[in-house]
């Protein structure tokens, strides 16, 4: 056989070898696949992997899902979430909520590599219906992070990540938001510590915040802010100014809330950051228009702590 006809024959099996590829992969049903969470052999990053679900009721595949966590790759090219120096104990699912217990040996983790741990777990688990929220106790006690707060029930959305194919170094930011009071016209101070990627700067990651609003934690307690559908444009900050672009969705102010409530609610958290001391607001990069005929967008901010109260 001449190089020419042994190449073609190579090319033809490679084509077919991924034509039966495809067809296998188009007959999956869409809701059996999941994205599997494990961590990167460095540890420093999460890494997601795609797997076929083959069970069918909410208790199998919670078992077949805790079982993928803790198998290693055989490749050895990542590590299992529930196969890091720890045990699961035992877990419960009761309320759309699953609680799963650790052995001791959980705590003894770096604090880094315990919020891999947890972003891993949470993100894999809560894509199963049924499963809202993922709650981590250590022998039968609650888990608290390295600020010692109590962590408690988690959402997949708590972890902040790229959606690409891996989750970078996540780090635990310690913020203090300010949402609106039941009446709208004073700001509340709520602390919240969240997993995010460190590729999103700390500015940013405040505005999300801010935007994606109280959080059921303390729900009707305190109260949005800011249009939830409004888009950042930019974040950045430089010499103690943080300029916060947003486009238009930003001036149509869905909730009964006043003016200074609304500017100040992102101002008063930015500021919060050691990195900024003073903030700047506009549209689509125009500063030249005004909110709600009370505010240029030309100001430049500083912290109001005139119409900050207490929870009663």
């Amino acid at each position: 056989m001449t190089f020419r006809k042994k190449l073609t024959c190579l090319l033809m099996a490679a084509f077919c070898l991924l034509s039966l590829v495809s067809c296998g992969r188009e007959a999956v049903d869409p809701s059996r696949l999941f994205q599997v969470y494990f961590i990167s052999n460095s540890e420093t990053r999460v890494e997601v992997h795609e797997y076929v679900m083959q069970s069918d009721t909410l208790e199998e595949r919670v078992e077949e899902m805790l079982n993928c966590l803790s198998s290693t790759s055989s490749r050895l090219a990542y590590k299992a979430p529930l196969n890091m120096g720890f045990t699961l104990l035992g877990y419960r699912l009761e309320n759309e909520t699953l609680t799963l217990n650790m052995s001791e040996e959980y705590n003894e983790m770096a604090p880094t590599k315990e919020v891999l741990v947890r972003a891993a777990l949470v993100c894999s688990l809560t894509q199963i219906d049924g499963i809202g929220f993922v709650e981590i106790t250590v022998e039968g006690n609650p888990l608290y992070d390295n600020l010692n707060n109590m962590v408690g029930r988690m959402k997949g959305d708590q972890f902040i990540n790229n959606m690409g194919s891996e989750i970078s170094s996540y780090d635990m930011a310690d913020l203090n938001l300010y949402f609106a009071n039941k009446t709208g016209d004073q700001l509340i101070e709520v602390n919240r510590k969240k997993a995010y990627n460190t590729n999103i700067s700390l500015d940013r990651l405040v505005v999300e915040q801010i935007i994606a609003g109280p959080g059921q934690e303390v729900e009707g307690l305190v109260f949005p802010t800011v249009n939830s559908d409004t888009q950042i444009v930019s974040v950045r900050t430089r010499d103690g100014i943080c300029y916060v672009n947003l486009d238009a969705g930003f001036l149509n102010q869905t909730y009964n809330v006043t003016a200074d409530v609304t500017i100040y609610s992102i101002v008063n958290s930015l500021v919060e950051l050691s990195t900024v001391n003073k903030v700047q607001i506009s549209i689509n990069g125009d500063t030249s228009g005004t909110y709600r005929d009370k505010y240029s967008f030309s100001t430049i901010f500083e912290r109001n702590l005139d119409i900050v109260t207490t929870l009663e």
